[in-house]
């Protein structure tokens, strides 16, 4: 069987085609969603379905026949397996589907054109293979009305030929479709464990919906969902058995291959790792550019085990000091076409990728210290703890195949039994968490509410009043109310509202619904399931119904500063790329009446000068009186304007864009649904009052303008005052009283530890006389009371100078004030040279009082917790010196 017998398409050209073919057809094309789903069941976009689940489900309709995408996925539940020639943790899912559109019938028959059409993939009708599912003989038919021969389909059972959402709910039957790679490739029959017949695009049929029972009535509408994996038919259009040496991925392995000095093919090993760091890379640029980032938790989970992974692999090769850029630098020249935002956030993928590998490089150094000391502690032969390997995996990201390896060289093993229970206790747990029902539809009052009322409108961008309101619902204790009377709590749906539900960080508004005899105040704002917002009130007088107007009266005092904090984070966030980076990117805010918060991805610390310089931009524009613009546009029209979108924020076609200044190109400009100030001078005086670490890539800045800032001024100049007062100085001189202060405290510390040295003089002179001669040099061995570790130091000078100041040496023990212990051993260089090892004596005498120390030969120190164990200590001491 010749592998030129068809023609070659590159990865790109696969792409355009499919999605070209399927929009000719009369499907809409749409763009890849996030690797962040909407549905709050997926951690990740795992399925080219995933965008379209509420057209399935019915809750949506689609006006044309149907849809087509290649969609970004991302899947882990396999990651032991990625390096092998089929598994990935990053893939392309190419897909078209149909929602009560076009048929069954349709879809066998485009597909067939698709892949067997000169003008589109052209692969040879003789290598190709269909399966079905057993009793799905009308797909067999359609197949064989294509052309397809009778015996190149096969029917298969449910486990390889029907998908089903769950127990219940949506499924049918699939078809399958396989490529013959040749009788080079181990394999029997398409569907068996083989690589001979490759399966490289999936048809489902989703037309039942299963009940508790068991039956399968039809559903409302059939649908069509398709995938078709792009990496694994580009491979086949490239005449290559293996994903990894498609186009794409066979460039990234070519990265390995420079930087590591290795060849690709050259051994087993050495291929998995270059596979491995190869597709992780890829995994890791395209999550970042989505909005994730490294965490413990959830989706920051499996983007930081991905990328440590690709480091060690990486380390594996050989490869030196930080090299994943390199990758995404590659990522980028390969997608970036048809994935920008690989551009727009390239600062951020970079600056995340260096700080985590940077990161993990001390950590992998770390649990190497670590498990070299658990291996020291190891009899001869004896295997390492499962439970220390798990934790070393678990805990510190340690790889278990360099805990083997490291393990090996050492002559030791690993109870993997112990580790692989410990291994399947935390995929159960995350198994648990996964297989939560991804179709079933959130049980709750607001759900039901949202299907028959209409999404809330916010009229309150120009307005805090409006007349006329009517009440559509009333919501208490989690159930639908006809209506709520005096000292009630209670949720109020209205038709309209100037009302602004919490979101985006920003606080939720307060104020009043008010009608004649009736009176409800509002103490909080919300966002609900489909676009309702509920006024969280209490009834103060009257009765409140449904269908009641009201008059909607929103606390203007308190709108008004929230208005201004919210105007100063977009100042804020321009002001931070402009000292810091292009990297920095929204991570999270709080917009209150009294502060703000604002959470940006950083690196490090700001500095004094940096927070300083983004504080003084913020207030040239506010002292600049720029006016605050307002514009509604295209989603395109905003990002080609230079407008700023929350990263990992999910937008409509049509948004609001936020200016700071009127010019083409203003100090900031933003996409955003909040309500702002008029004009920065509003903001009267922007202020820092923190920053601080909110995990190992972001930073949180605190401020406060306005009002706020004007309390902040005058609560540290009262503190100032009052701190002056008790120094007895003017404010203006505060600096120099407490410099003064601080020289008195430094000498009296001085006169109180040489009066504590003083007070123990005739320990240390009893100690002197007693010392023993040790060939050479003479030795204190002593126990002294009541002194700290650092007293002890000022004692051994006492003891040096009292001997002569050379030849000399001691250990001496004390039970501090607080119950403690300290210990020391120190020794003039001569004594040293004679073979005088204070490191060693400490180490021996730390473990008698409780304590774990160590040092220099010259100087070493510890402490301890038990103090009746120092006359022990020393005596083994002088054991050690045969004294």
């Amino acid at each position: 069987m010749s592998s030129s017998d068809y023609k070659t398409m590159t990865t790109a050209q696969i792409r355009s085609d499919f999605l070209r073919f399927f929009e000719e057809k009369g499907c809409k094309l749409y763009p890849s969603s996030s690797l962040v789903p909407e549905d709050p069941s997926l951690l990740l976009a795992n399925a080219g379905m995933n965008q379209f689940k509420e057209y399935y489900q019915g809750t949506k309709t689609m006006r044309e026949i149907g849809a087509t995408s290649c969609q970004k996925c991302l899947r882990t539940n396999d990651i032991d397996n990625i390096g092998d020639s089929r598994h990935l943790s990053f893939f392309e899912m190419l897909g078209n589907f149909s929602f009560g559109g076009y048929t069954k019938a349709d879809a066998i028959a485009w597909a067939w054109e698709f892949i067997t059409s000169p003008e589109h993939l052209g692969l040879p009708a003789d290598r190709l293979y269909m399966t079905v599912f057993e009793d799905d003989d009308e797909a067999i038919e359609l197949w064989h009305a294509q052309g397809v021969a009778y015996d190149h389909i096969s029917r298969l059972g449910e486990e390889d030929n029907f998908w089903a959402a769950g127990p219940t709910g949506p499924c049918g039957p699939c078809s399958e479709i396989y490529f013959d790679q040749g009788p080079d490739f181990e394999g029997e029959a398409p569907g068996d464990d083989g690589d001979r017949y490759l399966e490289f695009w999936n048809l489902v049929f989703t037309q039942y919906d299963r009940q508790e029972d068991g039956s399968m009535p039809e559903l409302p509408h059939r649908n069509i969902d398709t995938g078709m994996g792009l990496e694994r038919i580009a491979a086949i259009m490239q005449h290559e058995g293996s994903n990894y040496e498609g186009d794409v991925l066979r460039t990234l392995i070519g990265v390995g291959e420079r930087l590591a000095g290795v060849t690709y093919h050259a051994s087993d090993a050495v291929d998995k790792s270059l596979r491995i760091v190869a597709d992780h890379s890829r995994a890791v640029s395209f999550m970042i550019g989505d909005g994730i980032l490294p965490s413990n938790e959830g989706r920051g989970y499996v983007l930081r085990r991905l990328l440590r992974r690709a480091v060690y692999h990486g380390r594996l090769l050989g490869i030196q000091g930080r090299f994943l850029s390199s990758y995404v630098h590659e990522v980028t020249s390969l997608m970036a076409d048809v994935y920008p935002q690989l551009v727009e956030n390239g600062a951020l993928i970079d600056g995340i990728v260096n700080a985590e590998e940077e990161r993990f490089g001390a950590t992998l150094d770390a649990g190497e210290t670590m498990l070299k000391a658990e291996l020291e502690s190891l009899g001869e032969g004896e295997d390492l703890s499962g439970a220390v390997a798990f934790k070393l995996h678990d805990t510190y990201g340690f790889p278990i195949d360099l805990t083997r390896e490291i393990c090996a060289n050492s002559g030791h093993g690993i109870d993997m039994g112990a580790f692989d229970s410990a291994m399947e206790a935390q995929r159960e747990r995350a198994r648990a968490t996964a297989n939560r029902d991804a179709w079933g539809k959130a049980n709750n009052v607001w759900v039901s509410i949202s299907d028959r009322i209409a999404q809330t409108e916010f009229v309150g961008y120009d307005s805090d009043e409006l007349e006329g309101a009517r009440v559509l619902a009333l919501v208490r204790d989690g159930e639908e109310v006809p209506s709520a009377t005096l000292g009630q709590r209670v949720e109020v749906v209205l038709d309209r509202t100037p009302f602004y539900a919490e979101m985006g960080g920003q606080v939720g508004d307060t104020g009043r619904l008010l009608a004649k005899g009736l009176s409800l105040q509002v103490t909080d704002t919300r966002h609900h399931e489909g676009g309702l917002v509920g006024h969280v009130a209490e009834v103060v007088a009257g009765e409140v119904a449904q269908g009641r107007e009201l008059r909607a009266v929103v606390d203007h005092g308190r709108r008004e500063l929230i208005r201004r904090n919210h105007t100063a984070t977009h100042l804020l966030d321009a002001a931070l790329k402009q000292v810091l980076g292009e990297h920095v990117s929204q991570a999270g805010s709080l917009v209150a009446p009294d502060r703000l918060r604002f959470d940006f991805t950083h690196f490090e610390a700001m500095t004094k000068d940096e927070v300083e310089r983004v504080e003084g931009l913020v207030n040239a524009q506010i002292f600049a009186a720029e006016p605050i613009v307002t514009r509604i546009m295209g989603i395109e029209e905003a990002k080609a304007s230079g407008a700023v979108a929350l990263f990992g924020e999910k937008y409509g076609d049509v948004v609001r864009v936020v200016s700071c200044g009127e010019s083409e190109t203003p100090f900031s400009r933003e996409l955003c649904g909040g309500t702002h100030a008029r004009n920065t001078a509003e903001l009267g005086l922007f202020k820092i009052v923190s920053e601080s670490s909110v995990g190992s890539n972001a930073r949180r800045l605190e401020a406060v303008t306005s009002a706020g800032a004007i309390e902040y001024v005058d609560e540290r100049l009262q503190l100032l005052e009052d701190v002056a007062a008790s120094l007895k100085c003017r404010p203006s001189d505060l600096k120099a009283r407490v410099e003064a202060l601080e020289a008195e405290l430094r000498e009296a510390r001085k006169s109180l530890d040489a009066a504590k040295v003083g007070a123990s003089s005739d320990q240390l002179a009893q100690a002197i006389s007693s010392a023993v001669d040790l060939g050479g040099y003479r030795c204190a061995i002593a126990r002294v009371e009541g002194l700290s570790g650092k007293e002890l130091r000022s004692a051994w000078d006492t003891i040096r100078d009292g001997m002569g100041g050379q030849k000399a040496a001691c250990v001496i023990a004390s039970a501090t004030p607080d119950g403690k212990v300290a210990l020391l051993a120190a020794a003039t260089d001569d004594a040293v040279a004679l073979g005088f090892s204070a490191g060693a004596l400490v180490k021996e005498a730390s473990q008698l009082v409780g304590g774990r120390g160590g040092g220099r030969p010259n100087m070493a120190q510890a402490g301890g917790t038990d103090a009746s164990g120092i006359d022990a200590a020393l005596r083994a001491v002088r054991e050690m010196l045969g004294a």
